[in-house]
């Protein structure tokens, strides 16, 4: 396919030269026992959420066993890093196979100023002259800059993306390809490094051989990117524990358009009747992915309830599908709130040594959006102990009491934060605790004593001579 003519812009050699240099350190440490054979990068960019594909090929050179892989990030990349996940592969096609590997964050002293390290364990080491195939996702978020940084209700978004041609790596690559992929077309320029070439909806940048380690080549893509950039900047879920039957949750959002920002006049008419022309950035409806078998589903703003949703549900899932008063363009925010109950037994378990536990799924039930602060807080029975949160990643915990209708001694909370959430985090965990079931009966018997002693107040009352005559 022949390559469509574009503008561009043209790196001279000199200046990557330069710029590698820079980044090279002083001197190399004798611990980089591994050579990259072969690397294959497809950046995916059809959303404001970037994710990489990362395929690399590594070889043991030295004679100890290795059992660990390096990955560098960039100073831009580890700001807006999100989640890294490897996996170990073999076979071909479709019986290929893939087994997770434990990721971790690590430190590398001979590594360039800013650049963040991730260390993959492999699951046998390498013997000398041994390979292994890995395959990396990565996710960045906030990494693309709406230039112009305004645009009108008429005009289309259009955005910058940056990156390095070349793979930034402790280790020296033989051969390495990087596929860029756009949601359209309309690409309006991108850097060139030779071997370069555009095609479609895709950029290809290389093959390159044999770069050495800590090799960084700059590029700049702008290209068009209309797609809902909805990022909740915080969001707080209360999950509530009752032992009666019933498990309560409660989602506040704070909702921001993070695209380009509107200006000039808003014409709801023009964005009704032309809705391929006009608004093509903006977003109005919502799909939130809820859990099945929900019941008294509510979504309600700082006004009041909205009736603009529609809730599908069946056994395996449920999809609220909903749109708030008015369209997000780019800087509109939006503060909603959407609550909903679930059958207790779908979700409380108990373990083999007697406690309880919940299993719930973390992150946010809004598809294809980012989540700068996610709150989430569970809400365990009065009389509860020990609470233990199990996750499969980094959360900072902490634990706060909250006091309910006919509470006593207040109910124990176990508060998760983690910033920089994205749809991948939407995965399984469990909170742990200890519940005597005598605690259950608590509520019922304050409420039997507080009627019991209303009556005796109104017999008393009635039985009492209250007048002041003899």
């Amino acid at each position: 396919m022949p390559m469509e003519e574009q503008p561009h812009f043209r790196v001279p050699l000199s200046l990557l030269l330069i710029f590698s240099l820079f980044l090279l350190p002083t001197s190399f440490s004798s611990t980089h026992d591994l050579q990259i054979l072969n690397a294959e990068r497809r950046i995916d960019l059809t959303s404001h959420i970037i994710k990489v594909y990362l395929t690399l090929k590594v070889e043991n050179l030295e004679t100890s066993p290795a059992s660990e892989v390096h990955l560098a990030f960039s100073p831009a990349e580890a700001e807006h890093l999100a989640i890294v996940k490897a996996a170990a592969t073999s076979g071909k096609r479709k019986k290929k196979t893939y087994i997770p590997l434990d990721v971790k964050s690590a430190e590398l002293p001979d590594g360039p100023n800013g650049t963040k390290f991730f260390t993959v364990t492999l699951l046998t080491p390498l013997n000398k002259g041994e390979t292994a195939t890995l395959e990396v996702l990565y996710i960045l978020t906030h990494s693309l800059e709406p230039f112009p940084v305004e645009i009108t209700q008429s005009e289309s978004q259009l955005v910058y993306f940056r990156d390095s041609a070349i793979l930034l790596s402790p280790y020296h690559v033989k051969e390495q390809t990087t596929f860029i992929k756009t949601p359209s077309t309309r690409v309006e320029s991108f850097t060139v490094v030779d071997p370069a070439k555009r095609a479609g909806t895709e950029l290809k940048y290389g093959p390159y051989e044999d770069q050495p380690p800590y090799s960084y080549s700059p590029v700049l893509v702008h290209f068009e990117n209309n797609n809902p950039f909805a990022v909740v900047e915080e969001l707080e879920r209360e999950i509530e524990i009752s032992h009666w039957g019933n498990v309560q949750v409660t989602e506040r959002y704070r909702l921001v358009h993070a695209g380009a920002r509107h200006k000039g006049a808003f014409s709801r008419v023009e964005y009704q009747t032309r809705p391929d022309a006009t608004g093509v950035s903006s977003f109005k409806h919502l799909l939130a992915k809820l859990p099945p078998k929900v019941h008294s589903v509510y979504y309600r703003d700082e006004i009041g309830n909205v009736s603009t949703s529609n809730l599908r549900t069946d056994y395996r899932k449920s999809e609220l599908e909903f749109q708030p008063r008015y369209p997000l363009f780019g800087g509109w925010k939006s503060t909603f709130v959407i609550g909903y109950g679930l059958p207790l037994q779908d979700f409380l378990f108990e373990s083999p040594d007697g406690r309880r536990y919940l299993n719930f799924t973390f992150g946010c039930p809004l598809t294809q959006t980012v989540v700068d602060k996610l709150i989430l807080k569970v809400v365990l029975p009065e009389g509860s102990k020990d609470p233990t949160a199990v996750i499969p990643f980094q959360v900072d915990q902490h634990l706060e009491i909250k006091y309910s209708y006919l509470d006593v001694i207040g109910r124990t909370v176990v508060v998760l934060e983690k910033s920089n959430v994205v749809p991948e985090h939407n995965v399984p965990f469990q909170v742990y605790y200890t519940f005597n079931p005598i605690f259950m009966l608590a509520e019922p018997l304050m409420l039997s004593i507080a009627i019991f002693l209303f009556f005796v107040a109104s017999v008393s009352y009635l039985h009492a001579d209250l007048s002041i005559r003899k």
